[in-house]
């Protein structure tokens, strides 16, 4: 499947390049990858709101162009943020509104809609109005309303961006849920220990294209032969990274944070201990802690996404 669009001067971009998936039913799948990979164009083709420019992509046997009718009755969709509910109506009014877009009658809607207020803990604040509603509120009311029409499967494009971490635990545990009770899900996400913790698979997008693909263990397993120093640093730059990239034995180096401190993340063989090395090269710095540990799925990542050799 391919999606591509025009930039400027014409030029054409590819948002999906010959990308192959498949995920079986009552599996999640998360889909990886940097702003620009191609996830949120995969899932609107999915939501048959893109069309592909070539191949073809279907849900439980229904084309996504031919059979897009079947698809939408099949899928339920569940964004980030504001859109796609109403401000001004109260959390009840909007399940309400939609219920009767999806066409589901009376009285299924008498049950349908309490039952998933309950579930996604807004009970009680049904008649409140949307713009009253956190973030963490919304995104649930979101949940309720991608499960209105009880879909066989579920697509969430990145629906913890932004909500605290209260929030997102409840909200992971609803996510979980639904794959218990037998529906499959693709989630798209940034956060690696999201996919590590739900997804049966995962697959990382780089440019368009699916770059790998397979469990979270399998994932850190490609990562075998490494370790991980992690060495927290106050006044860490640009040009310390490229210094320690240029030591023997090491292999990536990352930096995070700013100011006040950094994390230096070093990956190097398992036979090759670069503590020392590595800490003579920023004797400079001020380290505050060195950690040494096995590599995580954000790791594998990281290593994928950058063409680090793992």
């Amino acid at each position: 499947m391919s999606r591509t669009f025009r930039g400027p001067q014409g030029s054409v971009k590819r948002a999906v390049d010959g990308l192959s998936l498949r995920v079986e039913r009552g599996e999640m799948l998360g889909l990886l990858g940097p702003n620009g990979a191609g996830k949120t164009s995969t899932a609107k083709i999915l939501m048959t709101v893109l069309l592909p420019s070539s191949g073809s992509a279907g849900i439980l046997g229904h084309d996504v162009v031919k059979d897009a009718q079947a698809v939408r009755r099949l899928t339920g969709v569940i964004l980030g943020g504001d859109a796609g509910l109403y401000a001004r109506l109260s959390a009840r009014d909007n399940l309400l509104l939609f219920a009767d877009l999806y066409g589901i009658p009376y009285r299924e809607q008498k049950r349908r809609v309490p039952e998933l207020l309950d579930m996604v803990g807004l009970l009680g604040s049904e008649r409140k109005r949307v713009e009253s509603f956190s973030r963490g509120m919304k995104q649930r009311l979101h949940i309720a309303r991608g499960l209105l029409h009880d879909p066989q499967v579920v697509i969430l494009d990145e629906p913890s961006n932004g909500i605290d971490p209260v929030g997102a635990r409840e909200l992971r545990a609803l996510v979980r849920e639904q794959v218990r009770q037998g529906r499959t899900v693709l989630l798209t996400t940034h956060y690696m220990f999201e996919a590590d913790e739900m997804c049966d698979r995962v697959a990382v997008m780089r440019d368009g294209r699916k770059i790998a693909e397979g469990t979270p263990e399998s994932l850190k397993k490609q990562t075998d032969g490494q370790v991980v120093l992690t060495v927290h640093v106050n006044g860490a730059g640009d040009e310390h990274v490229a210094r320690l990239r240029r030591l023997p034995g090491v292999r990536s180096v990352s930096l995070s944070g700013r100011d006040a401190g950094q994390s230096l993340d070093i990956h190097s063989g398992q036979e090759t201990d670069v503590t020392a090395v590595v800490l003579a090269e920023i004797r400079e710095l001020t380290v505050l802690q060195v950690i040494k540990r096995e590599p995580t799925l954000e790791d594998a990542y990281v290593s994928l996404i950058t063409g680090d050799d793992t």
